[in-house]
């Protein structure tokens, strides 16, 4: 069988040499299994382009749901020939890999912590392998200039079966985006309460993603994209919470000051941003916040008054230490140099 496996891959222009063997049966890999492998990407004198172990000092691995028409085709092509635990060079010829420079430029400015498609927003891929257009690394421009074979050396971690894991939000249909919100809002708001603060802004944020992606194919204003968008402000506020407990004050500026542009009577949008305001010392902005809420909802009058004290006090605290440093600059404590003589 991977006799006639490595027989099919070498007509279809793919060379596969077994570096080291697996383990366990091969697997039939239907659509919607989730492999999960390390690869280093060489040129054919072996210059190293990437390598997952590397990559943002983070050896994160990569993961791939096949059936989702992965950008670079090949590599759903060369995993469904592996088994767990093995490791294998992939030497493909041009038509495999003229799309790779596209590839590791997403992938490079994922480990760097940005978005994966900065760069790519105004053409297609085909349109920007025949354009000038600079992908932001001297080694992929020129990759993209001069097509080449590659090899891809690929060590497979895991096999994971359709339904025996949950879906990253990126590889989600529509509706299974829409069909998880909840539950990631509910795990947000488990781990508010036990205090993981961080981790709880993560699922709350993951939430809005979702959300947000289904929102992009939406026309503004539209019905369906209102609901969307009403789903989207509770999270939102949520995760401002976390920022504010966090010191993100001028984040949370950011998001409620776009949810009020929006919704101008929320109230919790209001009362977030006041305190966010207060925290960074713009008084006036947070005076206003706060005069809002309480015109909006009066009930909320004693937790405001309370904010105010507290904005009240740091500023006093504030003048009386920059009164003492100003005051010790004109100390005349400092006894003038008197001169001697022997």
């Amino acid at each position: 069988m991977m006799e006639e496996l490595a027989r099919n891959l070498h007509e279809e222009g793919i060379q596969k040499k077994l570096v080291s063997p697996g383990r366990g049966e091969l697997s039939t890999f239907p659509n919607g299994t989730k492999v999960v492998f390390h690869y280093r990407t060489s040129q054919l004198d072996g210059t190293v382009l990437d390598d997952s172990r590397a990559m943002g000092g983070r050896s994160k691995p990569m993961e791939l749901i096949l059936g989702k028409k992965f950008k670079l085709a090949v590599w759903e092509r060369v995993v469904i020939t592996m088994r767990e635990g093995e490791v294998a060079d992939f030497t493909c010829t041009t038509k495999h890999t003229s799309l790779y420079p596209l590839v590791s430029q997403s992938l490079r400015n994922i480990s760097a912590g940005k978005d994966p498609l900065e760069g790519q927003r105004h053409c297609c891929g085909i349109a920007q392998i025949h354009s000038h257009h600079s992908l932001g690394h001297q080694d992929l421009d020129n990759l993209q200039a001069n097509p080449q074979p590659l090899v891809f050396t690929i060590e497979m971690l895991e096999v994971l079966p359709p339904g025996s894991f949950q879906l990253d939000v990126w590889a989600m249909s529509d509706k299974e985006k829409l069909d998880v919100v909840p539950q990631i809002h509910e795990e947000g708001n488990v781990l508010f309460k036990q205090g993981q603060i961080k981790q709880a802004a993560e699922k709350y944020y993951n939430g809005i993603a979702c959300l947000k992606n289904l929102q992009m194919k939406e026309h503004p204003g539209d019905e369906a994209w209102i609901k969307l968008d009403q789903m989207i402000t509770p999270l939102l506020l949520n995760y401002c919470q976390c920022q504010l407990l966090q010191g993100q004050y001028y984040e949370v500026i950011e998001h409620c000051s776009s949810l009020l542009f929006k919704y101008e009577d929320n109230v919790k949008a209001l009362y977030k941003r006041g305190k966010a305001h207060a925290a960074v010392w713009n008084e006036t902005e947070a005076r206003a916040d706060f005069a809002k809420v309480v015109e909006l909802d009066p009930t909320l009058g004693t937790s405001v008054a309370k904010e105010l004290r507290a904005m009240e006090d740091r500023i006093r605290a504030k003048e009386k230490e920059e009164k003492g440093r100003y005051k010790s600059l004109f100390s005349t404590n400092t006894q003038p140099a008197t001169a001697t003589t022997g």
